[in-house]
């Protein structure tokens, strides 16, 4: 087995994305297969069909799930680690990733499939990469079909008439946060990326240098996040020192500022779901921002958040008062808060 890591993904798949950034970042050999090509039906299939998957060295089946396959890698390879060494200061960016993996990615589902010229690009684009040499009758048909079912698919990530504003405004709110966070640092928690920076990053590559709507409202708004999205996507290159990430007690405002919104707007669905989850209930059906919010339930969500509050109740208690000096007043307390 060759001593590097194969990656089977597409570049319009945000987690693709995220796992590239951080195998450039980690120094890690990897080949890239794009998924649905004639090499990737060489690999073992995954028990759940998403991208992307990768196989380590030495391994002979393939694993799925971003966050898991990065503490994976932060195991195999112990140079330049992604996890932050301070316990509350990985808690904390533990919960920024999952922000940018599951509300952030509601952000980019829905500019690409709500919007008709996001919806043509992607139609036009998204089949293309594992059928370049297909004839273009069969490339436009699959592209309408691929559309199609993605359109149908907006009430399972959350987007409708309903929950469109709250989208679009936390997603701008994000932006301003982003641009506050940058100024002055070069990454959320200071001189070197984390799993949360790869996490935003991933959903970024697609709302800020891919989808026309998001892509032209981040440009607008906040053209550092652009520059930052940009630059994140290599960072071979960062040399970094072990102090190099800020405490919690040191947090600037506006990284406190991105908890906030976290809060505001992620705790509340988080809680919603795992309530319906619980109660085998059809719809989620919550108020966020002071508006209404009702979409499918998703098992997945509320998997992460057992799995952040297991974080949380392993945390030893002088970590987990750092951690809640940090989220106090965000409304992030009300995931960890007993009772709910």
């Amino acid at each position: 087995m060759n001593d590097y890591v194969t990656v089977c993904g597409m570049p319009g798949s945000p987690y693709t994305r995220k796992m590239l950034a951080v195998l450039r970042y980690r120094r890690i050999p990897y080949r890239m297969v794009i998924s649905g090509s004639p090499e990737s039906a060489a690999l073992p299939a995954p028990r759940v069909p998403i991208v992307p998957v990768l196989m380590l060295p030495g391994e002979t089946g393939v694993r799925v799930d971003s966050t898991p396959l990065i503490i994976a890698l932060d195991e195999a390879w112990p140079e330049r680690k992604v996890a932050p060494a301070d316990p509350a200061t990985a808690f904390l960016d533990a919960l920024i990733e999952d922000f940018g993996d599951e509300w952030l990615t509601k952000a980019m589902f829905h500019y690409r499939w709500a919007y008709e010229a996001d919806v043509e690009q992607a139609a036009a684009i998204l089949p293309r990469w594992a059928g370049t040499t297909l004839p273009e009758p069969e490339l436009r048909a699959s592209g309408r079909s691929f559309a199609e079912r993605q359109v149908s698919r907006l009430w399972v990530v959350g987007s409708n008439e309903t929950t469109r504003a709250i989208i679009e405004a936390s997603y701008a709110r994000t932006l301003q946060i982003l641009d506050r966070c940058l100024t002055g640092r070069r990454f959320l928690l200071g001189g070197r990326p984390c799993a949360g920076d790869f996490a935003v990053y991933g959903q970024l590559t697609q709302l800020a240098l891919f989808d026309p709507t998001p892509m032209a409202l981040t440009m607008r708004e906040a053209p550092r996040v652009v520059a930052w999205t940009q630059v994140l996507d290599d960072l071979s290159g960062l040399e970094v020192g072990a102090d190099s990430l800020e405490a919690p007690e040191a947090f600037a405002k506006p990284v406190r500022e991105l908890f906030g919104e976290i809060g505001r707007v992620y705790a509340p669905f988080l809680l919603a779901n795992a309530r319906a989850i619980a109660s085998g209930a059809e719809q989620v059906s919550c108020e966020i921002d002071k508006a209404p919010w009702i979409q499918q339930p998703f098992p997945y969500q509320a998997k992460c958040l057992a799995t952040l509050r297991q974080r949380y109740a392993a945390l030893e208690d002088r970590d987990r008062g750092r951690v809640n000096s940090v989220l106090d007043g965000t409304g992030c307390e009300a995931l960890f808060a007993k009772g709910r």
